[in-house]
């Protein structure tokens, strides 16, 4: 796939990295923002019908589900159609392992695009270890040294952000389409209680897992200004750690990309200045 590549959500955590890859593979890249602001992005949000515009021209996608609301193809399927209308044929979706197809948000878009999308990939990583840094836990490890969860003892395989963007770049350049979902992870699967001693032993200064309820944890949610559905909804994400879910660890990245995935470890050396 040579021809200029859509990356929606082009200034996120995944596919900032994903826009940059390609970039400098030396592919034309029209990295997708709600608020463009350099050469080469375009304007571009799942609630604005008229961002179908962005696919012109562009053989293929990285698609990002919005992240403020759970009718996930509800809202993309009507652009999803245009864009193949416009001769968009590969679409790479950013999931979650915890997402089957036809299950809630982005596996509702993953059954629709394996039956419709002429070429099509969905990579369902684990939980991203930037949360750590870049995301909610990065702020209360700073000001509270805790991590709150409802996860209780439940292990996960936590992954790079950097590692989803490799597998990404993988699938939207290939010279055949992947058409099969891929669960990522990275190279070891750890509770939270392991991830707040790893990161207590590079800080020199206690970290610690704080373990809610799930009611408690859609509370905290709220009380940041989430919907009371949208904080429900990814609570009880932390039920399924809970219940050993998440407990695995596979080798598509290795498979996808070439490279062994980073150990949270290597991660957490070269993100502690952010804690």
């Amino acid at each position: 796939m040579a021809e200029r590549i859509l990356v929606t959500g082009g200034t996120g955590t995944t596919g900032s990295r994903v826009a940059r890859r390609l970039e400098e593979m030396g592919l034309s890249v029209a990295t997708g923002t709600r608020c463009p602001k350099e050469a080469g992005d375009v304007r571009f949000d799942w609630a604005d019908p008229g961002s179908a515009a962005a696919f012109e021209g562009c053989s293929a996608a990285y698609l990002v589900a919005p992240t403020d609301r759970t009718d996930h193809l509800a809202l993309m399927q009507p652009i999803l159609e245009q864009a193949m209308a416009r001769g968009t044929r590969r679409f790479v979706l950013l999931s979650s392992s915890q997402f089957a197809p036809g299950g809630p948000m982005m596996g509702e878009v993953h059954a629709w695009l394996a039956a419709n999308a002429p070429e099509w990939t969905v990579l369902r990583p684990s939980w991203f270890m930037q949360n750590f840094s870049h995301g909610p836990h990065g702020r209360t490890i700073r000001e509270d040294g805790a991590i709150f969860s409802a996860t209780g003892t439940g292990r996960v395989g936590f992954i790079s952000a950097d590692d989803i963007a490799g597998a990404a770049v993988a699938a939207l350049t290939a010279r055949t389409s992947l058409d099969r979902d891929a669960i990522l992870t990275g190279p070891a699967a750890l509770s939270y209680d392991d991830v707040a001693r790893v990161i207590s032993g590079l800080l020199s200064r206690p970290v610690q897992h704080v373990s809610l309820t799930t009611e408690d944890l859609v509370q905290r949610h709220m009380a940041l200004g989430m919907p009371r559905g949208y904080a429900e909804a990814l609570s009880n994400l932390d039920e399924v750690i809970r219940e050993g879910g998440e407990d695995r660890t596979t080798t598509e990245v290795l498979q996808l990309s070439g490279r062994e995935p980073m150990s949270f470890r290597q991660f957490a050396q070269g993100d502690s200045p952010r804690w």
